[in-house]
């Protein structure tokens, strides 16, 4: 029991340093929301969620789960995780906005862990997301979503005034301040 505790504060397995053979596509797939269905049927066990949640990379535009010795492509409909809570600590440039996922992984937004709003062409919907390791990303979910608009502030970004978001010492655009009513 306790090497497996000792196994899980290290963080997920290093994915990127692997290069196994791809032995095809698997019927797996991840859900806007974050739920994984395995042949159709979302898989229950959150246990079995987190351990493929953290042997998951994504080279291109294509999601794999990675092991030593094996690789297989998984479908992916939006983000590969879902940031379902954020903590704020400190205030104006020197918050730290700090998100948790739905499978229990934690990232601090800043530098090397972006937050971007995609805006849907037709609608301007905002699909919010941060980066929590690597190149996969966490949509922030609605209600996390409202409460970091809710703590926004206005700022010069690329020569214009942006509403947007504090975290490490760096700024993160969200829709031009022109834009606000």
């Amino acid at each position: 029991m306790k090497s497996a505790q000792a196994a899980a504060k290290k963080g997920p397995p290093p994915v990127h340093l692997w290069n196994p053979p791809f032995c095809g596509d698997l019927d797996m797939r991840i859900a806007r929301d974050g739920t994984w269905f395995y042949l159709g049927t979302p898989i229950g066990r959150p246990g079995m969620v987190r351990l493929f949640s953290s042997i998951i990379r994504k080279d291109g535009d294509d999601y794999f789960l990675v092991t030593p010795v094996e690789k297989v492509g998984i479908t992916v409909d939006d983000a590969p995780f879902v940031a379902t809570d954020f903590e704020v600590s400190g205030t104006g440039e020197d918050q730290i906005l700090t998100f948790t996922t739905h499978v229990g992984d934690t990232v601090a937004a800043g530098p090397d862990h972006p937050i971007r709003v995609a805006r849907d062409p037709e609608t301007g919907e905002p699909s919010p997301y941060v980066n929590v390791r690597a190149n996969l990303e966490a949509l922030i979910d609605r209600k996390s979503f409202y409460r970091l608009v809710e703590i926004g502030a206005h700022a010069a970004h690329d020569g214009e005034s942006w509403f947007g978001l504090w975290s490490n010492g760096r700024f993160f655009p969200v829709i031009p301040s022109a834009e606000l009513a």
